[in-house]
């Protein structure tokens, strides 16, 4: 029998299941970064639902190249996704194809035995900050508190996905930062 990407979004047999909660920071809330991020360019391949990363460390200079695929879900906290790192030969193959870019510098934040990811956004995205935080089941994701620098949650929340926020021209994304 033939596998399709539905059958691998109901049933994940060649991707894992990431869970994961968003939440819209509250910058002026926000406790200092550590100067240590990851700097992450991605690009949103035009007419897919496919990005193209490629991620800096700051500390070090090395890099990481990877191409992933985040299936559709009813629930936007447990979605199927695949990924596959990338030489950097492969990587320049994949980027002469149209796309949207997304920058970003994440910076691991510590909080209560915790650790969240901090996407400080920049270019036309300039002001946005989300954080993101995984666990490994169901249970431990709803656990985790919400922190006292989110303004709120918005797993639900489609614009805060990353295709829909490369997808936004600078007044688009003035619009939905101003509007918080």
């Amino acid at each position: 029998m033939m596998r399709t990407g539905a059958d691998e979004a109901a049933a994940p047999k060649y991707s894992h299941v990431e869970r994961e909660r968003r939440f819209l920071v509250e910058r002026a809330l926000l406790p200092a970064l550590p100067p240590a991020h990851v700097l992450i360019e991605d690009r949103y391949i035009t007419a897919t639902r496919v990005r193209l990363r490629r991620m800096t460390d700051s500390a070090s200079g090395e890099i990481a190249y990877k191409l992933a695929k985040k299936y559709e879900a009813d629930d936007p906290l447990a979605r199927a996704m695949v990924n596959a790192y990338l030489t950097a030969a492969e990587y320049e193959v994949f980027a002469a194809l149209p796309a949207a870019l997304i920058v970003k510098r994440r910076h691991a934040l510590p909080m209560g035995g915790a650790e969240f990811a901090v996407d400080v956004f920049s270019q036309r995205l300039e002001g946005l900050v989300l954080a993101e935080i995984e666990a490994g089941d169901a249970d431990a994701l709803a656990a985790i508190p919400i922190p006292p620098w989110a303004a709120r949650e918005v797993n639900h929340d489609a614009r805060y996905q990353g295709g829909a926020l490369a997808a936004l021209d600078r007044a688009a994304a003035a619009l939905l930062i101003a509007a918080r």
